[in-house]
């Protein structure tokens, strides 16, 4: 395979950075602005409503992002001199990139819980109105809060491995 030209390799890491910053963006503003500001003005039920409804618009953009997100970096993979095959580690860029793929791995579990999971079991209950379980409710909610943390410590991780693998690449 010939190397792509400027422009397409261009086109390629601009779309590998919007996914970025769209994906990581969306968990930083949930964990740090909008759960803490809907634990204080909101109730139990009325926070989950309002937390379920906000998922089920950016679960699909994150999922995209993800998508958009592999087969980027995977062209960027094909495209570096440094990269020496799956799984290689024969130096920092390696053993960074095989890190931050790892990372990507597990969030993308983490968020799948909670796709098809958590978010679901707490829309169930919701359905109930008031025969909702608030006990329930609440260990979902932390459960949750939780899974968007690990999520949003694993990008930061990620985003340090992936400046560790710049830095050792020039």
């Amino acid at each position: 395979m010939s190397a792509p030209s400027t422009p397409v390799l261009a086109a390629i890491y601009w779309l590998h950075m919007l996914a970025t910053v769209i994906w990581i963006g969306s968990l930083a503003a949930i964990n740090l602005l909008f759960l803490p500001a809907s634990k204080r003005a909101l109730n139990l039920t009325d926070q989950l409503r309002l937390v379920s409804a906000l998922q089920k618009r950016l679960e699909p953009l994150a999922w995209f992002c993800m998508g958009a997100l592999l087969v980027t970096g995977l062209f960027q993979l094909s495209t570096s001199p440094h990269y020496d095959g799956f799984l290689s580690i024969s130096g920092q860029w390696s053993l960074a990139i095989l890190f931050k793929h790892s990372a990507a791995l597990i969030m993308a579990i983490v968020s799948a819980v909670q796709t098809w999971e958590v978010i679901p079991a707490i829309q169930r209950i919701l359905l109930k109105k008031d025969r909702a379980d608030e006990r329930e409710l609440a260990r979902l909610q932390k459960r949750e809060t939780l899974l968007l943390r690990i999520n949003l410590l694993l990008s930061a991780l990620i985003l340090g491995a992936t400046a560790l693998a710049r830095a050792t690449a020039t």
